[in-house]
């Protein structure tokens, strides 16, 4: 990279540090900082859910996928997302404000309290909050092997660079800093992407490239379906992506607990399926036009990073590598803000129990801290990724895995229909998602590498998920529970309160009595 890609670069990173300290001005108590006090416009909230969905290892594992297996990842990724996203615009979306509404809940995890038990909140609360470190340490790793293609810039200062700028803003400025960075970064991917796409057509030949391009790409690459990623393999994920993308990644969830009232949750559901539905399609272009314009490569993770440093000239070098920052940055600085209202809100609290509560400045210290600690720590990860099996393998195989088992009872808890799946039910399933995890990645390993690649996958990746759901099911009807205030409170999350009772549920839990 040139002086000129770098002045981009160290320009946008001053703007995310100053957007951080704008947005520390907004905040006086904890609510403010994990929920934005339940104001953030629907449309920020769904930009910043689609940011806050994917990261830069779209542009290292993903692009491999493009270059070697070809439009099959839109088909897996893109449209399995938005049906995702739109499904739950009906059932998970406008429920998330509700509970905020009637607990003044700042977590997604709190309200499972109430719904089943504190042992089921703790055990998914902690279990979750690991997950999540390795989860986000693996984006950190992928966003250190773009900037190492980029500027030859060695992996553990790529992560430590964009780690520590992320850490600043997310630490002081909390969920506002996160979703007007979110909107920010949108803007820079958004003109970056334009850029790399007209780039990527004008070097096929023209505009008749957009359709003309796939009849000269590898044997199906232009099919919906190719290689292990089958039609198996897409509905597995799925119905990862429907858990996943509707709250089951706390950080999304923490978006439409933010909206002011169901009805603009579920406008910002439907914002961010619509940029899932028709973006990518822009964003991938390049990633699928690679085995054209490189051919033969022989790391194909790397065909992004190498498709921008031949196209483009200084200084949009620079401005593409921002746009891949900010995935990244969006999405890790929002989870550090999610992580960091379970462990105030849910983790700390059973710890002290029998203490007082903490007041909402020191809560608010309390989850500043935590955000620093998580950060830090998925730094470390990133650091020794290799150790758990690369970029791909800690997202698709770790998260694909175990995030089912812990999001099925926070999600379908909301939903009247399980009302009589209660705690029992809760534990049963994420220990069967768990056991059955560790069964088909780490005891039978070996005996699965018999089967096709799309039925590893589907095993290893979606036994976990349908054997937990299949688990909650059935415990909830064999084993039936009742509890009045747990179904009260599923009952009423079915609308929106009106201004005069949150106004009122607002000052009896100030004065404690709620």
């Amino acid at each position: 990279m040139g002086v000129l890609d770098w002045a981009v670069i160290v320009a946008y990173f001053f703007v995310m540090v100053w957007i951080g300290l704008w947005a520390k001005s907004r905040i006086s108590d904890s609510r403010d900082f994990f929920t934005a006090g339940g104001r953030m416009p629907w449309w920020l909230s769904g930009i910043s859910h689609h940011m806050s969905g994917y990261s830069a290892a779209v542009f290292v594992g993903y692009a491999a996928i493009a270059y070697d297996e070809g439009f099959v990842l839109y088909v897996w990724w893109a449209l399995g997302i938005t049906f995702a996203v739109t499904l739950g615009a009906f059932l998970f979306a406008p429920r998330w404000p509700r509970l905020r509404q009637r607990l003044g809940i700042i977590s997604p995890l709190e309200y499972l309290k109430i719904r089943y038990n504190l042992p089921t909140q703790q055990l998914l609360a902690w279990s979750g909050t690991a997950l999540k470190v390795f989860d986000v340490g693996a984006k950190w790793t992928a966003m250190g092997i773009l900037l190492n293609v980029f500027a030859g810039v060695p992996l553990v200062w790529g992560i430590l660079l964009t780690g520590s700028v992320t850490l600043f803003y997310s630490t002081i400025g909390g969920i506002w800093a996160d979703a007007l960075t979110d909107f920010g970064q949108f803007v820079i991917q958004l003109v970056a992407g334009v850029v790399m796409f007209f780039v990527a057509v004008s070097a096929l030949g023209g505009v008749s490239s957009i359709w003309t391009m796939w009849d000269d790409l590898p044997e199906g690459n232009a099919g919906f379906f190719n290689g292990q990623y089958t039609a198996l393999f897409v509905a597995v994920y799925l119905l990862i992506n429907t858990l996943s993308y509707n709250g089951g990644t706390w950080n999304l969830a923490q978006r439409y607990i933010s909206s002011p009232s169901g009805s603009t949750a579920r406008k910002a559901a439907f914002l961010s399926a619509g940029l899932y539905l028709f973006w990518p399609l822009v964003l991938f272009f390049p990633m699928w036009a690679a085995p054209i314009l490189l051919p033969n490569l022989e790391d194909t993770s790397q065909s992004y990073a190498l498709l921008t440093l031949e196209l483009l000239p200084a200084g949009l070098v620079g401005l593409v590598l921002a746009g891949l920052f900010s995935h990244t940055m969006a999405m890790t600085g929002s989870d550090a803000n999610a992580i960091s209202a379970v462990v105030t809100r849910d983790i700390i609290p059973a710890l002290r129990r029998g203490a007082t509560a903490l007041s909402e400045r020191t809560e608010l210290t309390v989850g500043r801290i935590a955000v620093f600690t998580f950060i830090a720590l998925s730094m470390v990860i990133a650091l020794t990724a290799d150790n758990f099996g690369g970029v791909l393998g800690l997202i698709i195989t770790w998260f694909g895995g175990l995030v089912g088992p812990i999001a099925i009872p926070m999600l379908l808890g909301m939903l009247p229909a399980f009302k009589r799946c209660g705690p029992g039910a809760a534990i049963s399933s994420w220990a069967v998602g768990l056991a059955v995890f560790v069964l088909t990645n780490f005891v039978f390993k070996s005996s699965l590498q018999e089967l096709s690649p799309d039925q590893v996958t589907a095993v290893s990746v979606g036994g976990p998920v349908v054997c937990a759901l299949i688990t909650f099911l059935v415990v909830g009807l064999v084993k039936p529970w009742r509890n009045d205030a747990a179904y009260a409170l599923v009952d009423s999350l079915d609308g929106d309160l009106d201004e005069a009772s949150i106004a009122r549920l607002e000052q009896e839990r100030r004065a404690g009595r709620v």
